[in-house]
């Protein structure tokens, strides 16, 4: 782990076990086009109050490099994500070093809060932050499935991009996790899904503007008659 003083000195002054108590604050405001979802905060982010800065996360340089932002942000800034249309929380609020921590009740709980979020707050997509918590959500989005197809479920292939499922109208689009720790996809696969966001974002918005074009002209046409 690359060596941080001013890192060492939060976690000395908290204790070596302080960082279970803490949360992070979401980082969402009305208007907002995409909710970035991750599983929970790891140790760093919990100390440093901020999303995705573990030091060998790259969530912020695929951002920039997939162009989703138009300048570099570090996690420090995560409170400007709301400036791009952007929103980010987590399913499970509580910080852990790795997701064998969390237990299978705190995804429930999770899940009920994060529908909550989703159904105030309206995005148009809902990006997870890997495949393991699409995995984790798929089958309460499922709600009530025998066990054999609950298990069918966790253990298909699930690619990248967009996804069948809709939550109170928002287009699921799962992301690779960003963690350097993520042997499953390359950094430049990590850049492919993040810029396929970014183009689908585009795609849409153009196609609001056809859209919106359109109805003007129709409304011009019927004031003519």
């Amino acid at each position: 782990m690359p060596h941080d003083p001013a890192f060492a000195t939060r976690l000395g002054r908290r204790g070596p076990r302080s960082w279970q108590a803490l949360r992070l604050k979401d980082r969402i405001k009305p208007g907002v086009r995409v909710l970035f979802v991750g599983i929970n905060p790891g140790v760093r982010s919990a100390l440093t109050g901020h999303h995705f800065a573990g030091f060998s996360n790259r969530f912020w340089k695929l951002l920039f490099e997939s162009g989703l932002v138009p300048e570099p942000i570090a996690f420090e800034q995560d409170d400007r994500l709301p400036e791009f249309g952007f929103g980010i929380t987590n399913l499970i609020p509580r910080p852990s070093p790795g997701i064998n921590d969390l237990v299978p009740s705190e995804y429930i709980e999770g899940w009920k809060t994060l529908d909550t979020k989703i159904r105030r707050y309206r995005p148009k997509v809902i990006a997870l932050v890997g495949v393991t918590l699409y995995r984790a959500i798929e089958p309460l989005l499922a709600g009530e499935v025998d066990r054999t197809t609950r298990a069918a479920m966790k253990s298909r292939s699930i690619a990248l991009g967009p996804q069948p499922a809709v939550i109170h109208g928002a287009q699921v689009f799962v992301l690779p996790n960003p963690s350097g720790r993520n042997a499953n996809f390359t950094y430049a696969e990590m850049l492919a899904a993040f810029t396929a966001l970014r183009i689908m974002l585009n795609a849409r918005r153009q196609a609001r503007v056809r859209a919106d074009a359109a109805s003007t002209v129709r409304v011009a046409r019927a004031t003519r008659r």
